[in-house]
């Protein structure tokens, strides 16, 4: 229970979901008044900000919870990896993803009834050239389509990111990888490389439908070159999952992966940019602990 983690901290990030988590963090705080559970609310001014609040909680015994979308959850949640805080989520961001992967519900009374009545769960962290993650770090097609959703302001969820693969793609040209991965050195063209520690992403699109987010190992998807026809006639399919039986999609299960390409191009995880190519990414194994609904595996 709520009680045997502490007070609660709420930290806001006010620039969630174009805005909106302002009005979250006060439905949430009228949920816990009622509950009679004992909380404070904290704005943050970046991430970095964020970071350090959740980090005072080691000292003052207060339970973190992020009112924010996947971005400030991937930066404040790597930064607490071996601490054993368990970490809350009120989802308020435009893709949510990580609630979704963990089955914290999106609903903000739900999400804070799961704070009080939830369990910690210790989940894996990816780490990129050093940087930490929790989702999927993606590169090639999905930098240009993530970097067009992140302009993006007129649209949240799956269809801001659906529109943006299809402005991307209008100007698209496939990428000359090369990926090492258990010592094995090989090159591909292809469009995009997902290294994926959670389900989802895009706000729901099943990305890695195989994937489990504390099993040590990255499911790792390659989606070869093939036309752009084909490739926007396979996109739908990525929505259930269904695209990893396509024809030029490839998944491989590894704890670790270097990747380079021969152009330049940026890696985004939890909807924001994490490090440029050359990267090698590794798991952190169930390495941070986050408040998820009682005995619940990740959605499928």
């Amino acid at each position: 229970m709520a009680a045997d983690r502490g007070p609660f901290l709420l930290i806001i990030n006010p620039a969630a979901g174009g805005g909106r988590a302002e009005a979250v963090a006060r439905a949430a705080a009228s949920r816990l008044d009622q509950a009679r559970v004992e909380f404070r609310v904290a704005t943050t001014r970046s991430p970095e900000h964020g970071v350090e609040m959740a980090a005072q909680c080691l000292d003052t015994g207060e339970t973190p919870v992020l009112v924010s979308g996947d971005g400030l959850a991937g930066v404040v949640g790597g930064s607490l990896v071996g601490t054993g805080i368990g970490l809350g989520l009120i989802p308020a961001g435009r893709g949510n993803d990580l609630a979704r992967g963990l089955g914290i519900p999106t609903e903000t009374g739900a999400a804070v009834d799961n704070l009080l009545d939830g369990e910690v769960r210790m989940i894996d962290v990816g780490e990129g050239n050093g940087r930490r993650f929790l989702g999927i770090a993606s590169v090639g097609f999905d930098s240009e389509a993530n970097r067009i959703a992140n302009e993006a302001r007129f649209l949240k969820g799956a269809p801001v990111y659906a529109w943006a693969a299809i402005r991307a793609l209008a100007t698209w040209k496939p990428v000359r990888f090369e990926v090492t991965t258990g010592g094995q050195r090989r090159r591909l063209t292809g469009h995009t490389i997902a290294v994926a520690n959670n389900r989802f992403y895009g706000g729901g699109m099943k990305m890695a439908p195989g994937a489990e987010i504390d099993d040590g190992m990255f499911d790792v998807i390659v989606i070869h070159a093939v036309s752009k026809l084909r490739f926007l006639s396979d996109f739908p399919k990525v929505f259930p999952g269904s695209h990893v039986r396509s024809e030029g999609v490839e998944t491989l299960r590894t704890p670790g992966i270097s990747i380079s390409a021969s152009r330049p191009l940026t890696v985004y995880a939890d909807g924001d940019p994490l490090t440029e190519l050359p990267a090698t990414f590794h798991v952190i194994e169930r390495a941070l602990g986050i408040i998820c609904p009682p005995s619940e595996p990740a959605s499928r």
